[in-house]
């Protein structure tokens, strides 16, 4: 799975390497689903997900992620706004 990625320093790289073409197919894709993968979720607390349920959960994360892209601004990065390789990732 091309967005299922633990850190958010992987999460970022990825949405601002990605074309806004990918962005929208990835944020279509999983929104559809979003209701099926929240209920499944609720079942598990991180620390004892299974590893697909873990796979289900970073792809939520990569959706937050992407989601300002789509429905913001409209383009992978903010190209305004403040330069995110500037971050200092901090725990995850």
């Amino acid at each position: 799975m091309d967005w299922s990625l633990e850190t958010m320093a992987e999460r970022s790289a990825k949405r601002t390497a990605s074309s806004m073409e990918d962005i929208q197919e990835f944020y279509d894709g999983i929104l559809a689903h979003m209701e099926d993968v929240l209920n499944h979720l609720e079942q598990y607390r991180p620390a004892d997900a299974p590893p697909e349920t873990l796979r289900l959960f970073r792809l939520t994360q990569s959706l937050a992620e992407v989601s300002l892209a789509v429905e913001g601004f409209g383009e992978p990065t903010v190209s305004y706004g403040y330069d995110v390789a500037r971050m200092e990732p901090g725990p995850e």
